[in-house]
């Protein structure tokens, strides 16, 4: 996943859930804590471009990849590129922060996701809760 200033946190979005569909990001003002969740009024509007939504603005190749770690995960999207990103996982008709299985790799997030009976769409399902 290449990121740059001019792409929108949409296309990032988007680009991350072709590979990962039962999995979604969301990208926030303030980082979270470990093991917390990020708060929806630190929310940001997925039509800002990356340059808009950070202060670092280092461009370059984000390797993401089933085998990595969802706390990896965040941490390279903040340290690399000063973006908050959090990774929701659908469960049902609800996405959930995966706050206390950040240690599960992508893939197994991904595969919790598309057990749970969803159709992996990003569609109209705004409730979030924490797992």
């Amino acid at each position: 996943m290449f990121i740059t200033d001019t792409k929108t946190l949409r296309e990032v979005k988007l680009e991350f859930q072709e590979k990962f569909p039962f999995l979604k990001l969301e990208f926030y003002k303030g980082r979270h804590s470990e093991g917390q969740g990020s708060l929806e009024k630190d929310h940001l509007d997925e039509a800002l471009t990356i340059g808009k939504a950070r202060n670092v603005h280092n461009d370059g190749e984000l390797g993401v990849h089933g085998n990595l770690k969802v706390s990896s995960l965040e941490q390279s999207f903040q340290q690399m590129y000063g973006l908050n990103v959090q990774v929701f996982r659908r469960s049902g008709e609800l996405w959930l922060q995966t706050t206390s299985t950040d240690e599960w790799t992508l893939s197994e997030q991904n595969e919790k996701g598309g057990s749970s009976g969803s159709s992996g769409q990003y569609g109209p399902v705004d409730t979030y809760e924490v797992d």
